[in-house]
């Protein structure tokens, strides 16, 4: 069994070689943009875990990794359109594709990123390629209606709880979830199995989704990669806003009410207060319980697995890490 660091070099390693690779190509100005993308870093959760799936039925991770090449180049071909969408200007402490080059060259080079990512997919041999490129379709369509949803939620101020959770389900989980199903899939494991490892991943991105929106706004910045606060400034509908503007007494609900609705503030005064009506209606309190939830369903599932508990340590390792992280 490999570790996930072993696996998180060898993916390193593949994303430098391909990403240099693709400056052979012309035009060049198309290219530039990709590989400063991708080597900008990041976790590589996505691919590690794809290849940890794999190798939970197969030790050839060789088979399985343009797979995971190609689930890496298009989760952050979404990172370069979110961004674009978001007007954000920093992403892993580095400035945003479309504020490195333009936004006409970040729209343009991120959808050859998403094509790309095909290329990539159909390099594996597998008897089960068909169904995996399928799943990697249905994913990335899902992925674009959470977004839509993402953006739909920004002119309402009645967005539910499940509707928000269900939006991230599409927006990040099921990306995860594609990648262990993916992985397993690929290495021809038994279609239960698959399944199962789907919804461990289901439950763990969604887990993840609620700990990245209390790292926005709790978190420290230097840590996570990017400005602390932008979902209280751009009045992201996220769990903790939802759940405030439902649990917070009159007054403090009227204040949050009057943040959301001012168009001149100090950026600062504003990120202060709304975390401390976050903290005082619960909401925070609440989130980090929702974390717990699903954390804890995600490992259920994972142990319930008709598998070795040796051969998932990584697995479970990669998970506990992923929920204990501060970036």
């Amino acid at each position: 069994m490999y570790t996930v660091e072993e696996l998180q070099n060898l993916v390193e390693k593949e994303v430098s070689k391909r990403s240099a690779d693709l400056l052979k190509q012309s035009p060049v100005e198309l290219y530039q943009p990709i590989k400063y993308s991708l080597d900008m870093g990041g976790k590589r959760l996505r691919p590690v875990l794809l290849l940890l799936a794999y190798n939970l039925f197969s030790d050839e991770i060789g088979n399985a990794m343009p797979a995971a090449l190609a689930i890496e180049v298009f989760h952050n071909f979404t990172l370069l359109h979110d961004d674009i969408m978001d007007k954000a200007e920093v992403r892993r402490n580095e400035p945003t594709v479309h504020i490195k080059f333009d936004e006409n060259s970040a729209i343009l080079s991120g959808d050859a990123m998403a094509f790309q990512s095909y290329k990539y997919l159909v390099e594996c041999k597998s008897p089960r390629l068909i169904e995996t490129i399928e799943l990697f379709t249905n994913t990335a369509i899902e992925v674009c209606e959470g977004q839509q949803f993402d953006m739909d939620f920004e002119k309402r101020l009645d967005v539910k709880e499940e509707e928000y959770l269900e939006m991230i389900r599409l927006k990040t989980a099921v990306l995860l979830a594609c990648a262990l199903k993916g992985g397993a899939l690929l290495a021809d494991a038994a279609p239960e199995m698959a399944d199962a490892l789907y919804k461990f991943g289901e439950n763990l991105g969604l887990a993840f989704q609620l700990q990245d929106d209390l790292l926005d706004t709790f978190g420290d910045q230097q840590t996570f990669g990017k400005k602390i606060g932008g979902d209280i400034l751009a009045n992201k509908k996220t769990f903790l806003l939802i759940n405030a503007l439902e649990k917070a007494s009159a007054g403090k609900r009227e204040e949050l009410l009057g943040w959301i609705e001012k168009t001149d503030f100090v950026p600062a005064e504003k990120i202060g207060a709304v975390k401390a009506i976050y903290v005082e209606s619960g909401a925070k309190k609440l989130a980090e319980q929702k974390v717990d939830s699903y954390f804890n369903e995600a490992i259920s599932i994972l142990d319930d697995l008709a598998l070795q508990d040796v051969v998932k340590q990584q697995l479970r390792k990669l998970a506990l890490k992923m929920l204990t992280r501060k970036q």
